[in-house]
């Protein structure tokens, strides 16, 4: 087996090469809440040097009010860190390296999603690289464990994937069920063998549970096969509805080559079948999704996909999608909003849905001409009463206060926030605020 996260070293390389640049111009890809629309007030709450990590993703947050992610590069050692934005009695924010990966034959490399909590307060995520399997070429990723302990947090790799199990959990941040099992994905890995691909495989659902004893055991869920036929390249995270089967997409494969959007339901004998619920294409409003689903309370689906569109600049401009399920088991796909470059182009990061049914989202690019091809932009979709909906942009980044925005969170309050991968005062990327 060998390790090729060709696309996602590449990145890697080149992100790091633009957080250092004095202008910033590369792209970075891309829940219920009770919160109503409203117009936002833009602040920048934090700026990565590099020093203290660069290239931020996806935030969680405490119930002390307190943001935890990764930064894919920077910290100590270069391959990125695991870090928590604290706030100051006075205002302001402080930041603390709760971990800097080494990459040191079995610490993890790059970490590029986000974080998730156990009920006891642990952290859990993946790197896309690292790790002590030498059957891939830059190791072939972990999953790793953050534990609060005085004074800090101890960090523990739970499992390296060997390529047969799993290569490269790219963008796939985790999910916990109410048994404290983990479930994700890798972008390639596993037993397929993929069309133009030699031996990278097709990619995995995987689960990591107790065991008895302690420690963790890892199972592949489902291995992607057939030549892409059945989806290739999970991107994105996987979603639990109500049932315990399990939503995601593929960057590729499928009936037609744009991806699909997958369900796995469990069986009784303890396996997981696999079900395609959309294969995208060109004509629909694109393909190639990146991020993760979310339901609405009516059991709908909701994602964005980065290629076609009404684009008349930038890289694809992409689209948001939905898809309803029907009473024959199918589900029909409608194209709610699709981007021009102007109005936000790629977006790849996961979508938020209020309680009054409005979507938000970011695209990587798009928007003001600052840095090339746009700096990327926080939009809104809200639905008419004639079912038609409506784009607004809530910010449009200028490259100073950040580029390349990821996936969105509320608080409470309907504030949201987010972080950059790229810009700021240091190029580093930012931690930003949306107050209503």
């Amino acid at each position: 087996m060998t390790n090729q996260p060709l696309a996602s070293i590449s990145k890697v390389i080149s992100r790091a090469t633009n957080i250092a640049l004095p202008l910033a111009c590369a792209f970075m890809f891309g829940a219920v809440t009770n919160q109503p629309a409203q117009a936002r007030t833009f602040a920048v709450l934090y700026n990565f040097t590099g020093a203290d990590g660069g290239g931020p993703g996806g935030l969680v947050r405490d119930k002390a009010g307190n943001f935890y992610g990764t930064t894919v590069l920077g910290g100590t050692y270069g391959y990125g860190t695991v870090f928590e934005l604290k706030p100051k009695a006075g205002g302001g924010w402080t930041e603390k390296l709760l971990h800097s990966f080494n990459w040191n034959g079995k610490d993890g490399a790059y970490p590029n999603a986000n974080l998730a909590f156990d009920a006891a307060g642990n952290l859990y995520g993946t790197t896309q690289s690292g790790g002590s399997f030498n059957s891939c070429s830059a190791g072939c990723g972990t999953v790793f464990e953050l534990t609060p302990k005085t004074g800090g947090w101890a960090e523990k790799v739970i499992h390296s994937f060997n390529g047969q199990d799993g290569d490269d959990p790219w963008g796939a941040g985790l999910i916990v069920d109410k048994s404290g099992n983990l479930y994700g994905t890798t972008f390639y890995g596993g037993s397929g063998t993929c069309s133009n691909e030699s031996a990278d495989g097709c990619g995995t659902v995987f689960e990591l549970h107790h065991k008895a004893g302690g420690g963790w055991s890892e199972k592949v869920l489902y291995d992607f096969q057939n030549g892409g036929s059945d989806g290739n390249y999970p991107h994105a995270g996987v979603i639990f509805d109500g049932a315990g089967n399990l939503y995601g997409t593929t960057v590729g494969g499928g009936t037609v080559g744009y991806g699909t959007v997958f369900k796995l339901m469990p069986t009784k004998v303890g396996t997981w079948t696999e079900k395609q619920l959309y294969n995208f294409n060109s004509n629909d409003g694109g393909g190639s999704p990146y991020d993760s689903l979310i339901f609405d309370s009516s059991g709908d689906l909701y994602g964005t996909v980065t290629g076609s569109g009404n684009c008349t600049s930038g890289n694809g401009c992409g689209s948001v999608f939905e898809l309803t399920p029907k009473a024959v088991g199918s589900w029909t796909a409608k194209v709610l909003h699709k981007f021009n470059g102007t109005d936000g182009d790629n977006p790849e990061a996961s979508l938020l849905l209020d309680a009054s049914g409005n979507l938000y989202g970011t695209t990587e690019a798009g928007g003001d001409e600052a840095c090339y091809g746009g700096c990327g932009v926080v939009f809104e979709l809200t639905q008419k009463a004639s079912g038609a909906w409506t784009e607004k942009v809530l910010h449009d980044f200028n490259g100073i206060d950040g580029e390349a925005p990821s996936s969105l969170m509320f608080d409470s309050s309907g504030r949201l926030y987010g972080s950059t991968y790229l810009g700021g005062t240091h190029r580093g990327g930012t931690v930003f605020e949306l107050t209503p």
